[in-house]
């Protein structure tokens, strides 16, 4: 999950030099919304480990 937020984040980033504004905002939206997603599933499984 967090190896696609950083390739969106690359693709933005690579969009934006280039001077696509539109695909590199979408792209960036995706990279975060990716990357909140793997926070979220990296804190449960951090707490489902623990209750062994």
């Amino acid at each position: 999950m967090l190896h696609y937020a950083v390739v969106f984040f690359v693709i933005a980033l690579v969009a934006a030099v280039l001077g696509f504004s539109g695909i590199a905002g979408a792209a960036s939206n995706i990279a975060w919304i990716l990357f909140l997603v793997f926070l979220v599933l990296g804190v449960i499984s951090l707490l489902r480990g623990r209750r062994v």
